[in-house]
């Protein structure tokens, strides 16, 4: 049974950082990547759809992405979602093609990037920090039953550390490189 805690408790603990690493992958970094309009949803044919199910996206340069629908009519419908959205960004078109151009960061917009990176990452090791409190409760919980002796809960216990530090581990890499991405010039 504790296993099964501690296998489960690894588990979630791995969708959080995967979940972190989500969230750093739509912040923009000054550099064109597919990844940044993951969250922009258009509303097509009545559906909810992500512009990557709708079109093909594609990094020509560095600053440039070209969003090219499958369905030429969506064009319009794509163009509002960006510019809704908190990208910041205007979408230039033709008849076929979407093109967007991703301006240089200044220095005070990455630091407000780097705040809230961050932030997210604080969020993801409140997470993990929450399934440890959870996996540890339970193993307390069949130690008070009698099922673990109080020796083996400690053990348990132990083991869910060094997989909790682990973890964080992973987020403060993640924040690093996100950190130093968004500072370079």
């Amino acid at each position: 049974m504790p296993k099964q805690i501690i296998r489960d408790a690894e588990n979630r603990m791995e969708r959080a950082v995967e979940a972190t690493a989500k969230d750093f992958s739509s912040i923009r970094t000054g550099r064109a990547s597919p990844s940044l309009l993951d969250n922009i949803q258009i509303d097509y044919y009545g559906t909810k759809s992500s512009i990557k199910q709708v079109a093909t996206i594609t990094t020509p340069e560095p600053q440039l992405l070209v969003i090219q629908p499958w369905d030429k009519t969506i064009i319009k419908e794509i163009e509002k979602a960006i510019t809704r959205s908190d990208l910041g960004m205007n979408p230039n078109s033709d008849k076929n093609v979407i093109r967007l151009t991703i301006p240089q960061l200044t220095e005070e917009r990455r630091k407000s990037l780097v705040k809230h990176v961050r932030k997210l990452a604080e969020d993801g090791r409140i997470a993990i920090r929450n399934i440890r409190r959870d996996a540890n409760d339970a193993i307390k919980k069949l130690e008070k039953s009698g099922e673990v002796s109080e020796d083996d809960s400690r053990m348990h216990q132990d083991n869910i550390q060094e997989i909790t530090d682990m973890y964080i581990g992973e987020i403060d890499e993640l924040l690093k490189a996100k950190e130093e991405e968004l500072m370079e010039v």
